[in-house]
């Protein structure tokens, strides 16, 4: 008798042959070649790799903040390769959360209202967006600074706003570019605890470092150099 296999897990992201050139006055200049990268659901990846080896490109191509040149690259099982500026931007609120290395909090926003933006623009009632703004920065232990502005608070506070406002809409996909490299030791590894406390939850980790101590918090890490995948 045949048994029947447990089809495999649809992949968070899956990047197929990627490429991502420029055209410059002296000359094209290829930031991802040929990459080939599946990223399971649940996991937490580390990109390393040398300044200009093109790690913040492919992360902004999982990101959907820019478009590869050619190849295939599905999110969540769908081909959003070609999708037009309104459909990337539809798909970047639903499933992927941003942290930065700079923090990009809004400064004349209080740190309730930057970390509620994602739900402005789903059309999120005012009352509610507040509310979940107030249950996402307590999350992250800044229930005591809702009404503070961003430099009111400490750069360790400011990336623990920015972490609440990427995960208040529940992305499957959080997505870190050297989070921590604004931060003095012990806001670093606190950021870390975080990060890794978020992974635990279940959401799907891609970090973008050069530390190696940041990267050995991940399950797996893959290097790139010149565009390339190791």
């Amino acid at each position: 008798m045949i048994m029947n296999e447990r089809a495999a897990p649809t992949p968070c992201a899956s990047l197929e042959r990627i490429e991502r050139r420029y055209t410059r006055r002296d000359g094209a200049v290829t930031a991802l070649d040929a990459v080939d990268l599946e990223i399971a659901r649940g996991e937490m990846l580390a990109l390393m790799g040398p300044s200009g080896s093109g790690k913040s490109t492919l992360l902004h191509v999982l990101g959907l903040l820019d478009t590869p040149t050619a190849g295939r690259y599905r999110l969540d099982g769908e081909d959003v390769s070609r999708l037009d500026d309104d459909s990337r931007s539809t798909r970047r609120n639903e499933k992927i959360g941003f942290v930065f290395q700079a923090f990009h909090l809004v400064p004349h926003l209080t740190l309730q209202e930057n970390a509620s933006l994602p739900l402005v623009y789903r059309g999120v009632h005012e009352d509610e967006r507040r509310d979940r703004a107030a249950t996402a920065l307590r999350k992250v232990g800044l229930d005591h600074r809702l009404t503070h502005l961003p430099d009111e608070v400490s750069g360790g506070e400011q990336q623990r706003a920015a972490i609440a406002r990427a995960l208040i809409h529940e992305p499957p996909l959080l997505l870190a570019d050297e989070p921590t490299g604004n931060l003095d030791e012990t806001s670093a590894e606190s950021i870390l605890d975080l990060v890794r406390s978020i992974h635990q939850g279940g959401t799907t980790v891609v970090l973008v470092t050069h530390n190696p101590h940041v990267a050995a918090m991940a399950e797996r890490t893959q290097e790139i150099r010149d565009g390339r995948l190791l």
